[in-house]
């Protein structure tokens, strides 16, 4: 598939994106721009250099770059620049809803206060909706490397916002740290209102979804690829309906596949799996949403209405109310038809 009617047909296609680090969006431009409006010396000397620096062989190598970059960001300005050049990207690619991740950890650890992160992040979303008409929604991660008594700490600062934070997650490397390290938090995290998700199954296991599903009480699964290591999880997956949010582009550039051609998110969907497509942190990976469809359809031989799917798929797992999710399928039909 690589016509100009197919390509043409991904850029229009309504899209809704749930699985994204506002963090993993900082493109090298705005990381040098941001250096110099806050004093912050980098250890690159130009444009270039960064993006040379973004060749990563797995997960920690690119979590090490990923967290020096964020040291940029100092302001509530900065943290509205940066998701709104995000929201910018999505007016690009027709994302009409999105369902964000920030790292509080990663900021209130260098001492940046909880309130500037989620003010900027928050009021760039407003006008999001305002002037561009894309929805969203907040989700806080707890980062998993850290202690299980950090992520408290980090739930106890969320507490006086949780009106702008729909969900809890969990993220950052997953080797050595299970989910069982954050069921405690989890569970008061649930009590106090917060939907759950959290990401498995892309370095770890099979079992380590399992392990989220059933310690965590997740609503869905960031990632979530290596369920094909065991059958009986797939077809209880599929019986449940239980979304994964998986990032193509991401999946190739952390090496959890070699090539697109071998991935397993077509499969899935033929499945019956709840599959969606996403871009985790694309300033990173080399691409959006629709670098992200591109990708997949370039590689497998997929129907309109396979690739309208991934959308249809994305809003019955979001966290939108069901009257929105009523007229986001509507819309998308719509364009179907057309």
């Amino acid at each position: 598939m690589n016509t100009s009617s197919d390509t043409r047909f991904i850029q229009q296609l309504p899209k809704i994106e749930l699985h994204l680090h506002i963090e993993g969006t900082l493109e090298p431009e705005l990381m040098f721009q941001l250096a110099e409006r806050n004093g912050i010396a980098l250890p690159f000397q130009s444009i270039e250099q960064v993006r040379a620096a973004y060749q990563f062989t797995d997960l920690q190598s690119f979590l090490d770059i990923y967290y020096q970059g964020a040291n940029v960001l100092q302001t509530e300005q900065d943290f509205y620049d940066l998701t709104w050049a995000y929201l910018l990207r999505c007016q690009q690619d027709n994302v009409i809803h999105c369902e964000i991740f920030f790292d509080p950890q990663t900021h209130t650890d260098r001492g940046i206060a909880f309130r500037t992160v989620i003010n900027g992040i928050e009021r760039a979303l407003e006008d999001g909706k305002k002037k561009l008409s894309i929805s969203s929604q907040i989700i806080m991660c707890f980062l998993r490397h850290l202690s299980e008594e950090a992520a408290f700490h980090t739930l106890e600062q969320a507490l006086p916002y949780r009106d702008k934070i729909v969900a809890v997650g969990l993220d950052s490397s997953e080797q050595g740290h299970p989910p069982e390290k954050f069921e405690r938090v989890f569970q008061q995290a649930v009590k106090h209102g917060f939907l759950a998700v959290a990401h498995a199954g892309e370095e770890g296991s099979a079992s380590s979804i399992s392990d989220a599903m059933e310690l965590l009480k997740i609503s869905r699964i960031d990632h979530g690829v290596r369920c094909s290591e065991d059958e009986q999880l797939v077809a209880k997956l599929a019986q449940l309906r239980m979304p994964l949010t998986v990032c193509p582009l991401s999946n190739i550039k952390l090496c959890v596949f070699d090539t697109m051609e071998q991935h397993n998110i077509v499969d899935l969907l033929d499945k019956g799996l709840c599959v969606t497509i996403n871009s985790d942190d694309p300033a990173y990976f080399g691409g959006y949403m629709t670098d992200n469809f591109l990708a997949v359809a370039n590689a497998h031989s997929l129907t309109q209405q396979q690739l309208a799917q991934f959308s249809f798929n994305a809003i019955e797992a979001s966290f939108l109310e069901h009257a929105e999710k009523e007229r986001l399928t509507t819309k998308l039909k719509a364009y179907l038809k057309k």
